[in-house]
Parts: structure tokens; sequence; C-alpha cells
């Protein structure tokens, strides 16, 4: 998509005023000026968001030095009982040189700093179109989330006067039970979001883990991506326990913790605080998330169960309108 990287932080800055938008309202209401409304509520976003930056600036900190430090150690504890176990149970005859590895692993650690510093480089220098994603997400989101927030009730004025007046109606049903349904969504979403940061910091914290608040909070805050939040923050979790508790304490570790939170996830905090009206079919949440990432990249990612959510209100209201036309009642 060549207008990607243009559209991407007008696309994000729309999501964000989305969101911030009832905080505003709820401040008009009391009779706050508009702008400084909007510019209150922007600016706790703001500081909300660079919080979790720092949160996660130590696990990267931390993670990159005990790699460097304990990762060839694990490789050698891998290489010493693992494979033994494998030729017992499986007859096949696999032989690793565990010292090349480890050497190779540890010059490979040495220079990953110089390496990535490098890639970065070629990356910056690749093409004004990264440039200009970065910058725009940087810079340009914030500030045109502020021009949305403070001309919101204009912009809803003007999109409805577009729409014909025989259409008003049905039109605005439709718009307001997407919009309850997307109120309902991101307010559940937000309490498993924060239900599973606690559950998770607290396991990991009973598990040993000394980076538990930082892991168990980014593992929560990653919920908000379907399947791909999991993986990232188990994948965390796992290598942080066995290179701090070893190999088969931390994988034991991580897999227990990260386990009961999959499945109080899915059987109590996703029924009950999102419930069913968002409910999809798994095979419609994966086609979701690869078309809308294929679009959009990251934020369609993002946008996949919304969007899916409000293509799926108007295929019912489609599929309710068909039922009740003279063709399909003339067919029976």
């Amino acid at each position: 998509m060549v207008l990607g990287p243009v559209l991407t932080p007008f696309v994000a800055a729309a999501i964000l005023a989305y969101v911030l938008q009832p905080g505003v309202a709820w401040l008009t209401a009391r009779r706050v000026p508009r702008t400084l409304a909007a510019s209150a509520v922007l600016l706790l976003a703001l500081f909300a968001l660079v919080a979790v930056v720092l949160v996660l600036v130590p696990i990267v900190q931390v993670e990159v030095a005990q790699v460097r430090q304990r990762l060839p150690g694990l490789v050698q504890t891998i290489t010493e009982r693992l494979l033994p176990w494998l030729r017992e149970t499986t007859g096949a005859e696999l032989t690793i040189d565990g010292a090349a590895l480890r050497a190779w692993l540890a010059r490979q650690l040495a220079s990953a700093g110089e390496d990535w510093a490098a890639a970065l480089l070629g990356y910056a220098r690749s093409g004004w179109s990264a440039a200009i994603q970065v910058l725009g997400l940087i810079f340009l989101v914030p500030v045109l989330a502020f021009y949305l927030l403070l001309d919101w009730p204009g912009l809803i004025a003007r999109a409805t006067t577009l729409m014909p007046p025989r259409w008003r109606p049905a039109g605005g049903a439709l718009l307001g039970e997407i919009d309850t349904l997307l109120g309902h969504y991101l307010r559940g979403q937000l309490l498993v979001m924060l239900s599973l940061a606690v559950f998770y910091a607290v396991g990991l914290a009973i598990a040993g883990f000394s980076l538990w608040l930082p892991i168990g909070v980014l593992s929560g805050l990653l919920v908000a991506i379907p399947y791909l939040g999991f993986i990232v923050g188990f994948a965390f979790a796992l290598l942080t326990g066995m290179l701090e508790l070893g190999l088969i304490p931390g994988l034991a570790a991580a897999s227990i913790v990260y386990g009961l939170g999959q499945l109080l996830e899915s059987f109590i905090l996703t029924p009950r605080l999102i419930g069913e009206r968002i409910g999809l079919h798994p095979l419609a949440v994966i086609l979701a998330l690869m078309a809308f990432g294929a679009l959009f990249g990251f934020v369609g990612v993002l946008l996949a169960l919304p969007l899916a959510a409000m293509a799926a209100v108007g295929l019912r209201r489609l599929h309710a309108a068909y039922l009740a036309s003279d063709f399909y009642r003339r067919s029976r």
C-alpha cells in the first residue's frame, strides 16, 4: 500500500481520539472548556504511555545482559541433558559440538550491539518511507488526536448531515449499536489486561522471578494483541526463567503461570468482562488478524477484532433485512 506510511498516523490518531472522547465528554459536561479537557485527557494518556515504556525498558536491558552472560551456559545444560534424553527416548543419534556452539554464541552476542546499530542505521538510510512513518507516529499522532478531540462533535454532526434523511434513523441505530459494542469491548479489554497483569506479576513473583513486575505488566498489556501477545509474553518469561532458575525449573514455572493465565483469560475473564457480544468464531478471528494486518500493518492487528465486530454488526443487520425482504418471503 503506497500511502500506508502516510495514513498510519491518521488512523492511529482517530483510534486514540475515539478512545479518549468519553473522557473529554465527561469533562465538558462539567463545564470544563473543551480545549482544556482535550489537552488534559491527551496528556494523561501520553503520561500513561511513557510510564509503560519506562516499564518495558528495564526488561530489554536486563534480558540482553542476562542473555549475553548466561545463554552459553544454558546451551551447555541443554546439550548435556536434552540430547541424552532424546537418545534414550527416540534412539536418534544426535551429536552437537557444545563447545563450538557456545563459542559461536559468545562471539555473536558480543557483537550483537554493533550489528543491531548497523542494521538500524541501514534501515534509517533505506528511504523516506520509514522516516515518515516513525516521525508520524511520534509527533503527528498526538497533534492529530488533539484536533480530532477538539472538533469531535462537529465532525459527527457533519458526518450525520451527509447521510440521506430517510436513512438516518436506521443508520443512527446501526452506528449506536456499533458504538455500544466498541465501548463494551474497550472497557472489557482494559479490565482483562489489568487483571492478567496482576495475575502474571503475582505468579512470577511467587515463582521467584526477579523481573516479575515488568514481565507481568508487559504480559498483561500484550493481551490486547490476540495470540501474539500471549506468545511474546510467554517467550519473555520462558527465557528469563531458564536463565534465572535453570532449564527445568524455569520451563516448569513459566508454563504453569502462563497456562493458568490462559485458562483464566479464556474461561473466566473474557466471557465475563467482554461477554459474547463481540464473540467471533476462531477462524473469523484468524482471518481478521491476517487480513487487517496485511492491509494496515501493526495498527491493523490492533484493530482486527473491533473492526471484525463492526462488520459482524453490519452482517447481522443485512441478514435480518434479507429475512424480512419480499424476495425472501416470496421464495418460501
